[in-house]
């Protein structure tokens, strides 16, 4: 299935979180904690959209081993993380992977907040994510 940021357009807003790689530690508890908390970014009428590079089937295996209920959305071609300039050159000797960063996108499309932390290691700042969306309500 393609995930399309315009299909929030006029309706919600997106929080966009791109991260290194699937099964790795750092990812895992960002993205349980995220899908524990699901209903806060619901509430402050907010998809939650997480991007790696890792293949869908990667992906898909990781969500369901982790019990992760935000959508997916692989970056095989690396063509998003380009486009957004969050490309960590040569993670592990893995290759070139995303880096970890958040964005948060307005129904009309327009980046209100954007984060890309010091290392893959370091999570974003998700309380400044929540008061963004708090503000775009």
């Amino acid at each position: 299935m393609d995930v399309k940021l315009s299909n929030n357009f006029g309706k919600k807003n997106t929080v966009l979180l791109f991260f290194p790689a699937a099964f790795t530690g750092v990812c895992t508890t960002e993205l349980c904690d995220i899908t524990s908390g699901l209903g806060a970014y619901s509430g402050l009428n907010a998809d939650v959209v997480a991007v790696s590079v890792d293949t869908p089937f990667a992906q898909e295996a990781w969500a369901q081993k982790e019990k992760i209920g935000i959508t997916l959305a692989s970056d095989l071609n690396k063509q998003t993380i380009k486009a957004y300039d969050v490309v960590f050159p040569m993670l592990a000797g893995a290759g070139d992977t995303a880096a970890r960063a958040a964005f948060v996108i307005d129904k009309q499309g327009v980046i209100q907040y954007s984060e890309q932390t010091p290392t893959p290691k370091d999570l974003p700042n998700f309380q400044a994510v929540k008061d963004t969306l708090a503000r775009l309500k």
